[in-house]
């Protein structure tokens, strides 16, 4: 079997919520600015709930409404960018809160299109024989957003969600992709940590620049645009390829919320009606690789992606990643 079934969704959003006008207390800028430009009107942000531990909540909602016993899921794959260690793995606490040790567990960090890296790795294991695979998607931007910022700190909230999934014979076709001469588009660079037997340090130029503050993201945004709007129908393109399938016969897409000037401009060069993509950036921002699954566990629960449905799955980000997924619902 190489397809996989979405057996059950879950989600966490953190209960405190950031309105525009909130940031405008921040930053100079105003709800219609940042509305007409990017599609966001709120956002959640932790008010100190750790990554682990959203990532842990929404995999908990996953694994009740599958209604299987965390001791059968045979690997646990989280997307994220914002762990709270550098070691161990934000998977390996999850893992720990839900029960399931003893297998697997590791994280990916494909900025944006993590979730979708993720999935293409569960669906590996699920074709070698694994019985469940769990992947997790779960970020806390806020902890790397300059909010001196007026251009970025308005984008991005926190949030996680979780799917767990099996093998089936149903439809999967997958593609990823990484251009890294584009990573200076969008970063937030360590701070180094010198040995006390450091002299007289080198620099070694990455592209990035020396200059940008550590630890919070920088980005262009115009390149960035530029290359989402080519990224996202490529990425679609790209999954369909060898299905018999265009994107006139996909029911759903649930894109990277990112910016809804992106997603209107992929719709229409893709000649999609912009009704067929699930969007909720205006109550959640973008939230990196949890924002595809929290929109599709939104989708689910609110009905609008049913059993038989074909959806796809298209992120972009960092990197530059891209990356799309599609399936049988």
């Amino acid at each position: 079997m190489t397809g996989i079934d979405i057996l059950a969704t879950g989600s966490f959003l953190p209960p405190l919520t950031v309105t525009n006008d909130d940031l405008a207390r921040c930053v100079d800028t105003n709800d219609e600015w940042i509305r007409t430009r990017t599609g966001i009107s709120t956002r959640h942000m932790n008010n100190g709930e750790p990554t682990w531990y959203m990532g842990a909540c929404a995999a908990k909602q996953a694994i009740e409404r599958a209604g299987i016993d965390p001791s059968e899921i045979g690997v646990i794959i989280c997307s994220t960018v914002t762990g709270d260690y550098h070691s161990p793995t934000i998977s390996a606490v999850i893992q720990r809160e839900i029960g399931a040790l003893g297998c697997p567990a590791f994280d990916v960090a494909a900025a944006c299109s993590g979730f979708v890296y993720a999935l293409d790795i569960a669906q590996k294991f699920l074709s070698a024989g694994t019985k469940y695979a769990l992947v997790v998607s779960s970020e806390r931007l806020s902890a790397i957003t300059d909010f001196t910022d007026r251009a970025s700190c308005i984008l991005f909230g926190d949030g996680a969600a979780a799917v767990l999934l099996r093998a089936s014979d149903s439809l999967f076709s997958s593609w990823l992709s990484c251009d890294g001469s584009g990573m200076r588009y969008l970063y937030a660079k360590m701070r180094p940590a010198p040995h006390p037997f450091m002299k007289d340090p080198v620099h070694i130029d990455d592209g990035s620049d020396p200059d940008a503050p550590y630890s919070v993201l920088v980005q262009d945004g115009r390149e960035v645009y530029r290359f989402a709007t080519k990224a996202l129908p490529r990425a679609v393109e790209n999954a369909l390829e060898g299905t018999g399938l265009t994107p006139a016969d996909i029911d759903l897409f649930i894109p990277h919320q990112a910016n809804i000037r992106i997603i209107e401009t992929a719709a229409k060069s893709m000649g999609i009606p912009l009704e067929r993509f699930y969007t909720n950036i205006d109550r959640c921002g973008n939230t990196s690789s949890a924002s595809i699954p929290i929109a599709l566990d939104e989708a689910v629960t609110r009905g609008v992606l049913k059993r038989g449905m074909t959806v796809c799955f298209v992120g972009f980000g960092a990197g530059l990643t891209s990356a799309a997924a599609v399936l049988k619902f």
